[in-house]
């Protein structure tokens, strides 16, 4: 039996065991990882089988701790109907296929969309930064800081993959030693605020409009495993900013307007300039 296989029927084993066994299964599109996600849909309804195979390195905590600690905030991320997490396998709730670029793309009222997510960034901020997190079974999930090492392994990104990529040969070491100074030195006003838990991929395609629900609770959110403790602003510069969608600059500066407003509100000792910067 090929490793393909086998995972196959621990998968299938699983959602027997949820009560899922006779689920019609059809795949859905994956994310930037070795994770695969289905679509089932039974007698009980429709749901999501994540599968996040281990021994790629993979890891279901981090999801179902973020996860657990975004709904008690009142925000929708799926629940978890069932979870191996040895095994690397989580049935979640449905929340449907309006991601926001697609709702967008049908006409959707882009002003609404995006200041119903913004105001979500904002109630999120208001809660103290999380060190740790409980996990269902096993020990609290540690939260990693968003520090400067971290930062800069990211910056490095366009030296080490993207311009040898788009020019064909590696780029010369002064220009990267270069580079990398500059974000050196602005890399430490990072630190210069009051961290907030930090979802990372916070855009179009990971939001979902969930217009029957109320409140906050109408954006669905996905993809925040990767979530860490950091600057307020990394998720509103991924949501204003998004590579995969063109937000018009008036919209993108009414929605920083909009969040430097809500932070001045609730703390008074908000710098906005600083925040802009």
């Amino acid at each position: 039996m090929s490793p393909a296989e086998a995972r196959s029927e621990r998968a299938a084993a699983f959602l027997a065991a949820a009560g899922w066994a006779d689920a019609v299964r059809a795949p859905l599109a994956g994310d930037a990882s070795f994770r695969r996600y289905e679509r089932l849909r039974g007698p009980a309804g429709s749901a999501v089988l994540m599968d996040a195979p281990p021994d790629a390195g993979e890891d279901c905590r981090p999801f179902v701790a973020i996860g657990t600690h975004l709904r008690r905030l009142g925000f929708s991320a799926p629940a978890v109907l069932a979870a191996d997490l040895a095994e690397g396998f989580l049935l979640l709730e449905d929340l449907g296929d309006d991601l926001y670029a697609r709702v967008l793309l049908a006409g959707g009222d882009e002003a609404v969309l995006y200041a119903e997510a913004v105001d979500l960034l904002d109630a999120l901020h208001t809660e103290p930064a999380p060190a740790a997190l409980p996990v269902p079974g096993g020990a609290p999930y540690a939260l990693p800081d968003y520090s400067e090492t971290r930062l800069e392994a990211e910056v490095d990104l366009l030296p080490e993959w993207f311009l040898p990529e788009w020019s064909g040969r590696p780029p010369p070491a002064d220009l990267v030693a270069e580079y990398r100074a500059l974000w050196r030195d602005l890399l430490p006003a990072v630190r210069a605020t009051t961290p907030a838990l930090v979802l990372r991929d916070y855009h179009a395609e990971n939001l979902l409009w969930l217009p029957w629900r109320e409140g906050l609770a109408r954006i669905g959110l996905l993809d925040y495993q990767d979530g860490v403790i950091g600057h307020p602003a990394y998720d509103l510069v991924s949501l204003l900013s998004d590579a995969r969608r063109d937000v018009p600059p008036a919209l993108a500066e009414a929605m920083l307007a909009r969040y430097v407003a809500a932070a001045a509100r609730r703390d008074h000792t908000f710098d906005g300039a600083a925040f802009r910067a």
